[in-house]
């Protein structure tokens, strides 16, 4: 226990090293239109791939002098959106594990049945990479994976990704309108407000994918099969923490809360029971032991935010700072906050990054665990060069030894304060050496 105290007190004596971040452009000759994802092939490939909400998915090189992007899939004509602010679109995108070998991603959007508005579907396919073209997808390969029907036109979820196990899971929202009137979050009979895992290797059943045999819900009764967690209202955003193995998803609330969770095999995490912490509606009597609770909420509201986007632990190197924690926002008002947990203690510290003023859609990494963020028709990326006195955009050794110079000259840069207490000392040496070498 005190060796878990140790490491908790110095986890938080990182987390509250002051820093200044900025943004910027990451690739300033690029636009796109309403990009809600960035992902990566994971071939690599050093390339990233863009979503564009209204059905397009762009690719170009990962270099901030990239000139052009070239149209990897165009699915514009079969994906539907009703008008004005729309929650529906191409949403999500994921590739296979073994993408360099079989070509395959896959694809989450929404249409309307025949055209006709009231009958909104998500639908869930996949296709391949041509086979002479490895910018452009083979846009007649589609195989329709599921479809699920849609009550409503908002709340579609839309998150896929590939776990650390090689199952594809799939985010799908409660169904729309407001306050979940049909009470999906609680119905283990519908994929609506939950994640599902399934098998898309392994087909069975005279289905497109099959059911990996772990999966919690197989013996319950009336219960899907494919469901992995259930009770979440609108969970746009989800990833995995490639160090811990731990699986974060930020669920959009309805009037009030905000929440991160950690998403757990066969949890029910209490939407429309609950509201993050608090019963729903307010004033209503529930109970919160039967429920998982978030381990961080944020209230709607204050301060203009209004919305959560998920995003990711940050695990690249760029950013030492930041190692470990998790990086997210709020699509309002484009708060970025850095949330450091402890899943033995359930300990949580959040820390207010920076203010970007982009309406945040997405988080999403490259090959190499460097974060980008998306919005206002550009991708972006979070800087700072707390330590990086040469600035060479490397912490090392060179910096050991230009920090203690200016120790033994008493004088002063703030790239250089790691603790932020107005001035350099044997303090700020120690602190940048442990970067180091962790």
């Amino acid at each position: 226990m005190n060796k878990i105290k140790s490491l908790w007190l110095l986890i938080y004596f990182f987390s509250i090293i002051k820093s200044d971040y900025n943004i910027e452009n990451a690739f300033p000759n690029l636009s796109f239109q309403d990009p809600v994802g960035i992902h990566h092939a994971g071939d690599s490939s050093n390339r990233l791939f863009i979503i564009e909400q209204q059905g397009r998915i762009k690719v170009f090189e990962n270099n901030s002098a990239t000139s052009s992007s070239q149209t990897f899939l165009d699915i514009r004509s079969i994906v539907d959106q009703d008008g004005g602010y729309t929650e529906e679109g191409l949403l999500g995108l994921a590739f296979h594990p073994n993408y360099s070998e079989n070509g395959y991603f896959y694809v989450h959007y929404t249409d309307h049945l025949n055209g006709n508005i009231n009958y909104p579907r998500n639908i869930v396919a996949r296709y391949s990479v041509s086979s002479n073209n490895p910018n452009q997808a083979n846009l007649n390969s589609e195989q329709i994976i599921l479809i699920v029907e849609q009550p409503y036109h908002n709340h579609n979820g839309g998150q896929m990704e590939f776990g650390p196990d090689g199952y594809l899971y799939i985010s799908f929202g409660d169904g729309g309108s407001a306050g979940d009137p049909q009470g999906n979050g609680q119905n283990l009979s519908t994929f609506l407000g939950s994640i599902i895992r399934i098998d898309v290797d392994n087909p069975s059943g005279g289905l497109n994918y099959g059911i990996p045999s772990d999966n919690p819900f197989i013996d319950a009764l009336n219960a899907r099969d494919e469901i992995y967690a259930y009770g979440l209202r609108n969970v746009w955003r989800f990833s995995w923490d490639l160090e811990t193995g731990l699986l974060w998803a930020a669920d959009v609330g309805q009037n009030e809360w905000e929440e991160i969770d950690i998403i757990y095999s066969g949890l029910n995490y209490g939407w429309n029971e609950m509201e993050a912490n608090h019963c729903y509606p307010p004033g209503s009597n529930c109970n919160p032991n039967n429920f998982e609770p978030p381990i961080y909420e944020y209230e709607l509201y204050v301060d203009g935010v209004c919305s959560v986007t998920g995003g990711y632990v940050y695990r690249g190197e760029n950013l030492w700072m930041l190692e470990g924690k998790y990086i997210y926002g709020d699509w309002c008002t484009g708060d970025i906050w850095a949330l450091t947990y402890d899943d033995n203690s359930n300990q949580v510290i959040n820390t207010d990054l920076l203010q970007s003023g982009i309406n945040i859609t997405s988080f999403g990494t490259d090959e190499n665990n460097e974060l980008f963020f998306c919005g206002n028709g550009s991708i972006f990326k979070i800087t700072s060069d707390l330590g990086d006195l040469n600035q060479d955009q490397q912490i090392n050794i060179l910096d050991i030894v230009l920090l203690v110079n200016l120790v033994l000259e008493n004088s002063y840069d703030e790239v250089g304060d790691i603790n932020n207490d107005g001035i350099l000392n044997v303090l700020d040496v120690i602190q940048l050496l442990n970067v180091i070498l962790i």
